[in-house]
């Protein structure tokens, strides 16, 4: 079917400046490139999946954030903006070129020199050398501190010696180990001359060319799980396996000719994070991809309602499309909502991606972006599994059939909410970072100062990062001056309840941990375990901001007045959406009253009947290709319009 005028201004506005990029995906991408059939076998899944990875990189479409001189085509943000556009064919073939060009390639380029680029990329970048990204432990997952793997400097034949040492070393659940893997990035503690020198990385063949183990090296198969069939994941275990010395990836720590560990950073905590942030990429990737399969399954479910009849009205023959029904309004739109906001607020993360690789920002910046990642991340995730399942009741039993394509997609994307970092164990990451920004502005200022500073404090030096600051700054100037009965749509209104949210609660949990800090011992523990719940809401209400800040930010950037207009109410419904769904805090901390709060749910009604008659162009301006959303085995009619 043809793309309306409008289904197209809204697809321009939300891909933003990877517009170019993406449509070129949907001018030379086909289903048959794309879109699995959902009745294949495991092995079946698994040939699909690898022959369609060979390609799209021959065809230079996942080939983006490498080097140019040894075949890379493309920077970074790219790279991420190409991962979304694969995330709408099929999540196995995302994960697989993600496996291959994110993780095993992307540690050679951000953690390799030049020796590592020449030799290893060009085998990475066409797929002539498949590899993995041999990091999870069974014992070990997200404290990658603690991983047990060891890799031990052998002088006398200047080689070193990948081992794992128990079984709870055993690399588990990596893609690429069970079965196509020719080399795995290993990821180990370096020991050099018995000192301890904090986790690395090194190249380790672990198959030949026949795809049997090489000697000391023990792969494995997961076999078949609760999705993503098409990826071979599977565990490797090394038994005192040798390498060269240069197969370790030193650029920021390795062993010299003469057999001396040298690092340009001295302090091993400091390389660590060092190392795992140059892999932030694969954070962003991951939740893009997620919210791709989202807006995937959105679409589908919009159109199905736009096209399902379902009972007649008092007198009335015709019976009633679902989508005129209020609370099937309710249950698509605002995630309709909430999938543009998280399309305009990962477009600038990746922006900010590219800023921190061209080296244009200093150690601050790469803090905020990591901080960054790990909250859209965990947010987008899950989101993603939340609509995917919203989406597929809004279909009916037509939903739960393969052929709909939602329910593969609802499998494939309930990993994401755990690879890439644990949503609970990032959330936490997000909230330490907004507590390290408080400490590192206070320092040890008494509670009540504390207390008083703290709005002037967040409200400045977290304002100042986003590109969104001065128009924000007029949004609220105007909603200051509106009579109390029309701020309810006024966008400054918005924002200074989502900037009150974090404030509030980021400063309570500043005062929880501070009095932790003062305890000792067991009971100190427990009062910091105790905060855990509060560090959970307090990244969220941090991400929910920065969000809005960018919905804001996309809105402005609008060249398109029609566009501007539609999408104007989209970020009145994604805000007061999220303001409703957490208005329980609003009302317990006194911010509105009831009245108010059933303003706020009427609101969302209104601005769901409004929105009602561009549903459709809404779903086209997801930017999924219709060609993608219908099952190669040509789905059963009444599925898709």
């Amino acid at each position: 079917m043809t793309l309306s005028p409008t289904g197209e201004g809204l697809r321009r506005a939300l891909d933003g400046p990877f517009h170019d990029l993406k449509q070129r995906w949907r001018d030379e991408v086909t289903a048959e490139d794309i879109v699995r059939d959902t009745a294949l076998s495991v092995e079946e899944a698994r040939e699909w999946t690898l022959d369609r990875v060979v390609r799209l990189a021959h065809r230079d479409l996942v080939t983006a954030g490498f080097p140019a001189e040894v075949g890379g085509t493309g920077n970074v943000a790219a790279s991420v903006a190409n991962f979304e556009m694969v995330a709408m064919g099929d999540l196995s073939l995302t994960i697989k070129t993600g496996v291959q060009h994110g993780l095993f390639g992307g540690a050679i380029t951000n953690l390799g020199t030049d020796y590592h680029h020449r030799t290893f990329l060009p085998g990475a970048i066409s797929t002539d050398l498949l590899g993995c990204f041999a990091m999870t432990e069974l014992g070990h997952g997200s404290d990658v501190q603690s991983l047990e793997t060891t890799i031990t400097w052998l002088p006398d034949t200047s080689e070193f010696e990948v081992h794992s040492p128990t079984p709870s070393a055993t690399k588990a659940y990596i893609g690429n180990a069970a079965r196509d893997g020719r080399m795995a990035a290993v990821f180990g503690q370096l020991i050099v001359d018995g000192e301890h020198q904090g986790v690395h990385v090194v190249l380790v063949p672990i198959r030949d060319e026949a795809g049997a183990d090489l000697p000391g090296v023990t792969t494995g198969d997961h076999g078949h799980k609760g999705g993503l069939l098409g990826i071979d994941n599977g565990t490797i275990r090394f038994d005192h396996v040798r390498v060269p010395r240069e197969m370790l990836l030193d650029r920021y720590g390795g062993v010299d000719e003469e057999g001396r560990y040298h690092s340009p950073i001295e302090s091993k905590n400091a390389r660590f994070f060092t190392m795992l942030g140059t892999l932030v990429r694969g954070r962003i990737c991951v939740g893009g991809g997620a919210a791709s399969a989202a807006r995937k399954a959105l679409s589908i479910a919009v159109r199905y309602g736009d096209r399902r009849r379902q009972f007649r009205s008092p007198g009335l023959g015709e019976e009633i499309l679902l989508l005129d029904y209020l609370t099937h309004q309710r249950r698509l739109l605002p995630h309709v909502a909430r999938a543009y906001a998280y399309g305009f607020a990962q477009n600038e993360l990746a922006l900010q991606l590219q800023r921190v690789s061209d080296g244009d920002g200093d150690v601050r910046d790469s803090r905020e972006l990591e901080t960054r990642a790990a909250g859209m991340k965990a947010l987008l995730t899950r989101w993603a599994l939340d609509s995917l399942q919203e989406a597929r009741e809004a279909c009916g039993g037509a939903g739960y059939m393969s052929d709909n394509g939602i329910t593969m997609a609802r499998q494939d994307a309930d990993i994401f909410a755990t690879f890439e970092g644990d949503n609970t164990v990032l959330l936490q990451l997000v909230a330490k970072a907004l507590l390290l920004e408080y400490k590192s502005t206070w320092g040890d200022m008494d509670l009540r100062g504390t207390a008083q500073k703290t709005a002037a404090m967040l409200g400045q030096t977290v304002l100042e990062r986003t590109t969104a600051r001065s128009v924000i700054e007029r949004l609220v100037a105007v909603a200051d001056r509106k009579p109390e009965s029309e701020r309810i749509r006024a966008r400054g209104w918005h924002v200074q309840l989502f900037e009150f949210r974090e404030k509030h609660t980021v400063e309570g949990l500043a005062k929880r941990m501070r009095a932790a800090g003062k305890l000792q011992g067991a009971e100190q523990q427990a009062a910091i375990m105790a905060c855990q719940p509060h560090m959970l809401e307090a990244a969220k209400a941090h991400v929910d901001r920065v969000v809005l800040e960018a919905f804001i930010e996309g809105i402005e950037e609008c060249e398109d007045d029609y566009i501007k207009a539609i999408l104007v109410k989209v970020c009145d419904l994604y805000a007061l959406s999220t303001v409703e769904a957490n208005r329980a805090w609003f009302l317990e901390h006194e911010v509105f009253d009831a009245k108010r709060s059933k303003s706020i749910t009427a609101t969302v009604d209104d601005l769901c009947g409004e929105l009602r008659p561009k549903a459709r162009e809404l779903a086209e301006g997801l930017g999924v290709p219709e060609e993608w959303l219908k099952h190669p085995r040509e789905a059963v009619p009444p599925l898709l319009p």
